[in-house]
């Protein structure tokens, strides 16, 4: 019997080039893997992500495949990807799911499990100190 899954891992990095934590603006890149974990082949065929700041704005983003691609994957494949995103605050989480259909026609979700964006200490600009 087919059994339907893909698994994501999900490796975030903040991006202090691409931000200006003086006007709220925090930039970060995240690099999805999505793996065929099934034994049947399938298709990325959309996603919906969910980004949420620390101060509670949540934003939605649904679209069509992943950096234009729709990888279609046999049972052990995997598919790369490094996206972006901006928040307001110098952390934040993201989740979300692909949804995916099998070459026999069954769909099925692929949950994106929930990872952390920070802007990390190391990575912000030095602070002075004035004696």
């Amino acid at each position: 019997m087919p059994s339907y899954q893909f698994t994501c891992e999900v490796s975030p990095h903040y991006l202090p080039e691409q931000s200006a934590p003086e006007q709220d603006v925090y930039g970060f890149a995240y690099t999805v893997t999505v793996t065929n974990t099934g034994n049947a082949t399938a298709q990325l065929i959309s996603r919906h992500w969910v980004i949420s700041d620390a101060n509670g704005h949540t934003e939605e983003v649904k679209g069509l495949g992943v950096v234009g691609h729709q990888p279609l994957l046999k049972p052990g494949e995997s598919f790369q990807y490094t996206s972006g995103s901006r928040l307001r605050t110098a952390s934040g989480t993201m989740h979300g799911s692909y949804f995916c259909v099998a070459e026999d026609g069954t769909r099925f979700e692929a949950e994106i499990p929930m990872f952390v964006l920070q802007a990390q200490q190391g990575d912000a600009p030095p602070h002075r100190v004035l004696h």
